[in-house]
């Protein structure tokens, strides 16, 4: 048996790098051996931390997971445990629609991911945040574009005070948190978006870039928004609306489809928010019937629910009801916001949109000389 010197691991480690590289075999730890007087055991006893696969070492494993452990422990652009992510409660929310079934899956805490569908301005993301705060449940809300990647969602290295630094994405941030993803109008995205495809499995995901696996804590949950199904939009209401993959959309387990709300729900909601019962009714009126008239195909726009709010709040601001209705409907083209206020004036005779008076201007002070 050959007598064994004491092997120093530092000059072994750099002695194998200079013979033979970074990437080394088993044939030559052997030849390494038979030069040195080194039994293949003692060598391969300080490569441990080295091997990659049987019979084979890569000399530079250790040091890159190192310099990736010191880039994840500096400290992220905003530490977490600063950030309240649950939100405020809103003391005019009205329930309606899909929330009880929202609320019972966010209350479950079950992975349960979730397609929330309907058109614009129908409380589809209210909702969602509205049962959140109810339940004290944090959530973390990414609005979608088509420019989002996986960099936007997963995360990605930062320069922070001169070093680069891992940095966590809202996505990671939900899932180490055990919040609520709300992905907000996701049938803008790209095929970008397939970066969540083993979220949506509830599985997890590999980052990669610093060789780390998140498992999802208890509780988290997906929930996305769109104006489709994920299949474009042929009426060219929803410009900008893509196509999503089918076995993305498959990941989700239900589809709920948001519709407005009722007559009498929608006046409670102006309600809370206006003292004139009269105007609210009148508005809630009017909304139906353009409502009802599009999906004839009689208009090509709509009157949401968002919008009935936008007119009671500028009601609230400039107390002119004719004022507050033309400025909100301003963002329609000239022949339908024409229709619109011929049809209000139908249904309110109280206002005459020809005859909305100006605010008398303050009278000039001339100064004497």
């Amino acid at each position: 048996m050959p007598f064994e010197a004491k092997v120093n691991p530092e000059s072994l480690i750099t002695s194998l790098r200079d013979l033979y590289g970074n990437k080394i075999t088993a044939a030559h730890i052997k030849a390494y051996c038979a030069q040195h007087d080194v039994t293949y055991q003692t060598v391969t006893k300080y490569l441990a931390k080295f091997k990659t696969t049987k019979g084979k070492w890569n000399l530079t494993v250790r040091e890159k997971k190192a310099n990736l452990e010191a880039n994840f422990a500096a400290p992220s652009v905003v530490p977490p445990i600063e950030q309240n992510l649950v939100p405020d409660v809103d003391p005019n929310f009205v329930k309606f629609g899909n929330f009880p079934d929202v609320k019972k899956i966010i209350q479950s805490k079950e992975f349960y991911p979730c397609f929330i569908t309907g058109l614009s301005g129908n409380g589809k993301t209210l909702g969602v945040e509205q049962a959140c705060a109810q339940l004290k449940r944090e959530v973390v809300r990414v609005n979608i574009t088509i420019e989002t990647d996986e960099d936007d969602l997963i995360g990605g290295f930062r320069l922070v005070n001169g070093s680069t630094v891992w940095h966590n994405g809202p996505v990671i941030e939900a899932l180490e948190r055990g919040a609520i993803l709300l992905l907000d109008e996701i049938d803008l995205a790209s095929n970008k978006i397939l970066c969540l495809q083993s979220i949506l499995e509830g599985n997890g995901v590999f980052l990669k870039k610093i060789g780390r696996f998140v498992k999802p804590a208890r509780g988290f949950n997906v929930f996305a928004t769109a104006n489709t199904k994920g299949k474009g939009s042929d009426d060219g209401r929803f410009i900008g609306t893509n196509v999503l993959n089918e076995a993305f959309l498959e990941r989700f387990p239900v589809t709920f489809e948001q519709s407005y709300p009722s007559i009498k729900t929608e006046e409670k909601i102006l309600n809370l928010l206006c003292d004139d019962k009269d105007f609210c009714k009148r508005l809630v009126d009017w909304g139906d019937i353009i409502r009802k008239t599009f999906f004839d195909g009689g208009v090509e726009e709509v009157i949401s629910t968002r919008r009935l709010v936008h007119i009671v709040k500028a009601y609230a601001i400039w107390k002119n009801k004719e004022k507050a209705i033309e400025v909100c409907v301003n963002r329609f083209d000239d022949e339908t916001k024409q229709a619109f206020l011929d049809l209000y004036d139908k249904v309110d005779a109280d206002v005459n949109f020809g005859e909305t008076p100006d605010e008398p201007m303050e009278e000039l002070q001339v100064p004497s000389v």
